[in-house]
């Protein structure tokens, strides 16, 4: 694994670190002033600071979020780097959900560029995995006669 690798690794690492401390306006500073969030629990699409520090605000850091990784693939294209996978947050629930926490497994993408000093974030996509399907029960097929 190379070092930028490593390194852009330790951005989703950070990423979580930052989250833990609650605070919208450090979250926000992960982003470019350009950034768009696809996010989870929000509805649309976030674009810039203002709009993303605002759902971090309002909607993800209210539920006190715990994230891990699962299964990371990271690539480096030049000054830009991919980060997509799955990843884990153990959160609040919501009210009308009844107390405690609950888990929710996501698939994420994070985009980065290097700004010349650090890696931002310019594009994440976040979206909650679908339940596994159960195996559908079928029917043992009536062996006959047909009737005519």
């Amino acid at each position: 694994m190379s070092n930028v690798v490593k390194e852009i690794e330790n951005q989703l690492e950070r990423w979580y670190k930052t989250l833990l401390t609650g605070d919208a306006d450090k979250v926000t500073l992960l982003y470019a002033e350009d950034a768009i969030l696809l996010s989870t629990l929000g509805q649309g699409v976030q674009v810039g600071q203002t709009q993303i520090r605002q759902y971090f605000l309002e909607k993800f850091l209210p539920r006190t979020p715990i994230g891990s990784t699962v299964t990371p693939y990271t690539r480096i294209l030049g000054g830009v780097a991919l980060n997509s996978g799955i990843y884990k947050f153990e959160l609040d629930k919501k009210p009308d959900e009844g107390r405690g926490r609950m888990e929710v497994t996501a698939r994420y993408t994070f985009v980065y560029r290097w700004s010349g000093t650090d890696w931002v974030i310019v594009e994440h996509h976040s979206s909650v995995m679908p339940p596994k399907e159960s195996p559908k029960k079928t029917e043992p097929k009536k062996r006959g006669l047909a009737k005519r």
